[in-house]
């Protein structure tokens, strides 16, 4: 073969010539370091997040047209893009030249808030209608169903009317003539590229590629790179590549009167769109729902069969269907069955070395033959499934007797499972209900998994095997009656809707907002729904993140070595080899730190770097420095740890509870007298939840770059934190040993941090610059760390488990009179803020009930688990499920609805907390009141209970939940916030403030608060970032407080600067800024102005259990509509409605924005998000493969929002409440209208007893608690007979 040395292909129609090209090299590096061109972000590097998203086109010269598809830029070789023109979010639009009307729609809707991931969003949207001008909304749906929904939801205010740029065509790149013309005229020909480590081939016709698997044939066949790049990633490396390109023959479609034979080449996505125009009905089902849009136009058809994946969506369903594989090799074509045997790699029915895979033959189902598809999954879209099943049945001349069937799963093996002697065992049997009892116990004898299987949910998944073929039985019976209704008797009624698929289409909502007083000056922005300051910038990917500064020179990178065991004494570190790679500069150890290693922090000192006993999975125990990030990765793996383990090791609540390891002593707090209320109660209840934790899934992951000046000992450290002060003094300083003011951290802004980049970002930073500041200080080099997403997932923690036990005392009629509660979080192996987290939880443990006697009791578990921390909501997201779950329980045991007790319970306008705090909670009733309207409870109540009554296998569930959000951090000088404002001879504004801009708009607020407060348009003020070179000593940015601190610093240093200005402004009042500033200079009066706000007065006495810890209380309400799937634990989300009190709103447009944004992370973790440990505490799920969040598929099809009229409140921000974290509890009302699913089904089914269901409420749960016959009939395994294979934490 000739090797072709050169790469060419086009970015942005910009052609790129590389020669000697690196196959190792992605295209998401590329385009960001070699490129510079920053807009395209890494989220996971797994192709499951969707940031990375960008356009490939391609021409074929055969059909003359061109392909334009979404691809995950870090699963791209660059090596695969000969030919290609490759449009990131750069080529669509820009400030510099125009932006595109995609990016001007998202911006103004308000669809973007921390913006990192709103590049992919544009990029999966503008290649939709690159292809589909007029796009419907199923099409708009599946465009953004490979991306992830952390925290944005678009948000439109009813009566907005927007003036929008007009879609352009001719503002399009077209595609580059001189690649049209490379691919009609130069001669193909086969490419070969060569590595340090890797040789990557590509031919480009069938003789060449045989050719190259003969001389290689070990050498994997990779077309879109989805298997090799996202499941080999940590495992397997290949050291020759082929990749086929532009060959006809693996992309043919032949029609024949058989059937479909199909290229395996084909990209999944070109299959889709291929069988829409056939009956396929099954095979399209699963590719609706298998990967996201960007992998399945990636991910090819022949690619998917071969790699036989455990949970492959598509061989079950290939399997049952007689498809047949066309091979190719040099000894001539050869087909073989796509069945069992191929499936287990059987060495007589798989591909030889030197053949490959052409075209699949896929036949068409013949009459009285009938093939399903199901599967279930974490959520809906985008997800691997845990059971996927397909099922064929035949019926010879029709008369209901079974000629032939096959079942063959997936997710329940080490590959596809085909239940081949069941099958066998049925034949000749008629499709009746004793068929269908035979069939599952013989399905469940044959398709055995033992009670430690890979992935866990065992008894989960045991159920779904015999749950997919009763709806198969359902599904065929159903046909069978409308071909011929004499002889075949019809479904129950109340059965037939176990047939209907759950998917959410067609999402839509609604937002009001407050009306603006129409006194109100029009220039005054403060109340009007302005978009985010940097909404454009994050559409065109302008807006730079801490990754995104340009890599400086001589810069180092810095990689992470952290511990592999729980607990464990390190009996020797061996650097050796990791020091002697090419490129590696240094390794830092705890024994480099010059005795800087431990610092107190909450009260108890913690490490940065551990080489004598770990105590987690993910502890860091040593740097690697290296001129690359790839070096210094490669590097990291290679340093030897050789362990002792130790004991005990402590994962779990309930573990730790037993050893009595816990961070200090309880917390407590007592309000009346509980024992005596308890005596003269109707009845007493006892109850407990678990409640998992949840990841804080910031799309950003860790970034820091330390940046030496060269001089007196100075340094510039660049960081994706929340506190910017923390950072500076207390870690990178104090390291270094050097002053403070010697350190200077920037945070331009955040892409997304809920709490999580605080603590462990603070360790991280202060070993970024050792190399530079400790270890050699010769060196003098930048230093970069960007984590990658595992390892982020691995080392950060995030929110606390909790287990929450209670008993409650209660009147007959739903009054509850006594509560004793006690709260456990799991805080991991350091203290961390899980004592705070725990204290936070037991003062807002009431959440909106006033109970006259109650005792709250919290411990913070010390385990072996990465120290758990921060996270949106803290604490109360916890505390207020535990709370809710037990009215949820004191009203089944009055025979009452759980709104009637909670309404019964609530506060009543003036009352006092059990802190002795006094509350009104007028607010709150009225928020229950409208949300009841709005909602239409009554109507909708009724409507589901008759839903229920006629349906027996899918249950709807209502529910309603209050919310009183106390807003404050307990301290006086934890809430104190400074600015600095500045005026300049133009008369234009600089504004500098302590806060952190990380997708809540806090930066937006501060310019309209200078606008108002100066009577300037928001146009003349400008605000950089955030620096503690120009606010020092800053508080973190967190708890829903930052606009309110940092907004009165800012209006504090506008009223002294205008207070200044009053006599010459009196002087001139028609004059501009311009004027007044240059004469207040010649005045010599200064037109700079620092503004303090020295924090709202909070104190907290746990000794008496009294205290004011809160400045103000957010309240709201929310009821949620779901309908469940009780044969596999689906659920739907139908509709939502949140009523809020916001007080006077800033920004409604924003506070939409984090309200929806935070409902939707609530959601997930109630029902969704799900971590998993192994029983030795190393987390599986490391992520977005594994660990899911919600998608755009999982938001509630209707989703309204709507605030109480602007209410007053002389302490705050012109009225204003913090918004950031209340939001996030409301999702518990999807958590309980699933319950109310849950509990109608087992009523129906004579189910009356307790209902006990933990959160997060997963399919799993959901389905175990639909107890029927299905449940009943499966094998149990006796606990402590196997060892599971991960653990409830």
């Amino acid at each position: 073969m000739d090797g072709a040395a050169e790469l060419v292909f086009c970015v942005n129609g910009r052609k790129v010539i590389e020669k000697n090209v690196d196959p190792e090299t992605m295209l998401l590096p590329y385009l960001r370091k070699k490129l510079q061109l920053t807009g395209t972000k890494y989220g996971c590097g797994g192709g499951g997040c969707g940031a990375c998203t960008v356009m490939i086109s391609r021409y074929n010269p055969i059909t003359k047209r061109i392909r334009h598809y979404p691809a995950n830029a870090c699963l791209l070789p660059i090596c695969s893009l000969h030919g290609a023109a490759v449009t990131t979010v750069e080529g669509v639009g820009s400030t510099k030249a125009r932006i595109h009307p995609v990016q001007e729609r998202i911006a103004k809707c308000h669809g973007t808030q921390c913006g990192f991931c709103t590049p992919g969003m544009v990029m999966s949207i503008y290649t939709l209608l690159r292809n589909h001008p007029e796009p419907t909304l199923d099409q708009l749906t599946d465009a953004l169903g490979g991306r992830l929904y952390v925290c944005v939801c678009f948000s439109k205010d009813d009566d907005d009317e927007e003036e929008f740029l007009p879609l352009d065509p001719t503002q399009e790149l077209i595609f580059p003539p001189e690649l049209m013309i490379m691919a009609e005229k130069q001669p193909q020909r086969t490419r070969v590229f060569v590595g340090d480590r890797m040789t990557w081939i590509s031919p480009v016709t069938l003789k060449e590629l045989l050719e190259a698997k003969v001389k290689y044939p070990q050498a994997p066949i990779v077309m879109g790179n989805t298997s090799v790049g996202m499941w080999n990633s940590g495992g397997a490396f290949h050291p020759v590549i082929i990749s086929p390109e532009c060959i006809e023959e693996l992309s043919v479609v032949n029609h024949a009167d058989d059937g479909l034979t199909l290229g395996a080449g084909l990209s999944l996505a070109q299959v889709k769109e291929i069988l829409k125009t056939q009956t396929y009905h099954a095979l399209l089902k699963h590719l609706g729902t298998l990967a996201g849009c960007q992998i399945r136009n990636m991910a090819s058809l022949g690619g998917h069969i071969v790699s036989r994946h455990l949970d492959s969506d598509l061989n079950p369903l290939l399997a049952v269907g007689n498809c047949t594989l066309n091979l190719l090799s040099k000894e001539g074509e050869r087909q073989i069955p796509l069945n069992e045997q191929f499936l287990t790699k059987c060495p007589s029915a798989d591909l030889k070395p030197g053949e490959i895979l052409v075209s699949v033959n896929i036949p068409y189902s013949r009459k009285w033959e009938f093939v399903s598809a199901f599967r279930q999954a974490q959520r809906q879209q985008n997800a691997l499934a845990i059971v996927n099943s397909g099922m064929r049945v035949f019926f010879g001349e029709g008369g209901g007797i079974i000629r032939e069937l096959s079942i063959a799963y997936g997710g329940v093996g080490p590959t596809t499972i085909c239940a081949k002697n069941s099958c066998q065992k049925l034949i000749g049997r008629p499709w009746n209900e004793e068929m269908l009892d035979a069939a599952c116990r013989l399905i469940l004898d044959e398709v055995s998994l033992p009670g430690w299987a890979p992935g866990g949910k065992v008894e989960f998944k045991r159920t779904l095997l015999i749950s997919f073929f009763f709806k198969f039985y359902l599904k065929v019976s159903q046909i069978l009656k409308t071909m011929d209704p004499v002889r075949y008797p019809g479904l129950a009624d109340k059965y037939e809707s176990a047939l209907e698929d759950l998917h959410s289409r067609n999402h839509w909502g609604t937002s009001k907002y407050q009306d603006v007083d129409p006194k109100q000056l029009p220039q005054d922005p403060i109340g009007r729904p302005i978009m985010h300051l940097s909404g454009i910038k994050h559409t065109t990917g302008e807006a730079i993140y801490c990754d995104d500064m340009p890599v400086l020179d001589g810069e180092l990178f810095l990689a992470f070595v952290t511990s592999s065991r729980a607990h464990a004494e390190i009996v020797s570190i061996d650097l050796s080899e990791a020091l002697s790679l090419p490129g590696v500069v240094d390794i830092v150890t705890e024994e480099d730190l010059r005795g800087v290693n431990s610092f107190g922090l909450f009260g108890e000192p913690e490490k940065l770097l551990e080489t004598q006993e770990v105590s987690c999975v993910g502890q860091l125990v040593c740097a690697v420095v290296a001129d690359s990030e790839v070096q210094a990765k490669r590097a990291a793996k290679r340093v030897k740890i050789v362990y002792q383990d130790l004991e005990p090791v402590i994962l779990t609540i309930e573990e730790a509870i037993r050893h009595h390891s816990f961070f200090q002593g309880e917390r407590k707090l007592e309000y009346g007298n509980v024992d005596e209320a308890f005596k003269v109660v109707d009845q007493i209840l006892e109850g407990e939840i678990h409640m998992g934790g949840q990841e804080h899934f910031y799309m950003e992951t860790q970034s820091m770059l330390a940046v030496p000046k060269g001089e007196d000992q100075e340094m510039d450290v660049y960081v994706s934190s929340q506190f910017p002060k923390y950072i500076q003094v207390t870690w990178v300083a104090a390291t270094l040993k050097v002053p403070a003011n010697k350190i200077m951290c920037h945070v331009k802004r955040v892409g997304g941090a809920f709490g999580g980049k605080v603590t462990k970002t603070g360790i991280m930073a202060a070993i970024t610059p050792s190399p530079v500041g400790v270890t050699c200080p010769s060196h003098g080099c930048p230093v970069r760390c960007i984590l990658e997403r595992g390892e982020d997932m691995l080392i950060t923690g995030g929110r606390h488990p909790y287990l929450g036990k209670y008993k409650a005392g209660f009147m007959n009629d739903g009054r509850i009179l006594a509560l004793d509660v006690e709260h456990y979080c799991n805080g991991g192996s350091t203290l961390d803020e899980s004592l705070f987290v725990i204290e936070i939880g037991l003062l807002k443990v009431d959440n909106a009930y006033k109970f006259p006697n109650l005792r709250f009791r919290g411990w913070a578990c010390r385990t072996n688990l990465p120290s758990n921390t921060a996270l949106r909501g803290f604490g109360f997201p916890q505390s207020g499920l535990i709370t809710e779950n037990c009215i949820t329980e004191v009203a089944a045991k009055c025979g009452l609805s759980p709104e009637k007790v909670r309404m019964m319970n609530m506060y009543k306008e003036i009352d006092q907390t059990p802190y002795k705090q006094e509350i009104d909670a007028t607010n709150l009733i009225q928020c229950w009141k409208e949300c009841m309207a709005t909602s239409s409870y009554s109507l909708r109540k009724v409507a589901v209970e008759k839903f229920n009554s006629e349906n027996y296998w899918k249950k709807k569930g209502l529910a309603m939940v209050p919310l009183k959000f106390p807003v404050g951090v307990l301290s006086t000088a934890a809430a104190q916030a400074a600015a600095l404002v500045h005026i300049y001879l133009d008369g234009s504004v600089l504004v500098t403030h302590g806060g952190i801009e990380m997708g809540q708009g806090v930066h937006t607020k501060m310019i309209q608060v200078a606008s108002r407060e100066l009577r300037m348009p928001m146009s003349n003020v400008h605000l950089r970032g955030t620096s503690t070179e120009t606010v020092p000593n800053a508080n973190v940015s967190g708890g829903s407080l930052v606009a309110d601190l940092n907004g009165l610093a800012v209006k504090d240093a506008c009223q002294t600067l205008l207070k200044r200005l009053e006599p010459i402004i009196s002087k001139n009042p028609k004059g501009t800024w311009k004027d007044w500033a240059q004469a207040a200079f010649d005045e010599s009066i200064s037109l700079s102005a620092t503004g303090y706000f020295r924090g709202y007065e909070s104190h907290m006495n746990w000794e008496t259990g009294e205290g004011h810890p809160f400045e103000y209380f957010v309240f709201g309400a929310a009821c949620s509509e779901v309908e469940i799937d009780c044969l596999t634990g689906a659920h739907k989300n139908i509709r939502t409605d949140i009523v809020m009190d916001i007080g006077h709103s800033i920004n409604p447009a924003l506070d939409v924005g984090q309200i929806e944004g935070a409902f939707i992370q609530g959601m997930g973790l109630y029902t969704i998000e799900e971590l998993k440990y192994s029983p030795q505490g190393v987390l599986y799920t490391r992520g977005p493969d594994q660990y899911k969040i919600p998608a755009v598929s999982d938001v509630p099809t209707e989703l309204h929002v709507s605030f109480l009229p602007p209410s007053q409140n002389s302490n705050t921000l012109y009225s204003s409440k913090g918004l950031g974290e209340p939001g996030v509890f409301l999702g518990c009302s999807v958590f309980f209208a699933i319950h109310d699913a849950v509990r109608a089904a087992r009523q129906e089914r004579g189910l009356l007893g307790p209902l006990k269901l933990d959160s997060p409420l997963t399919p799993e749960k959901i389905r175990m608690a639909c107890e029927d016959k299905f449940t009943k009939m499966i094998p149990r395994d006796e606990p402590g007979s196997y060892v599971p294979w991960n653990i409830p934490v």
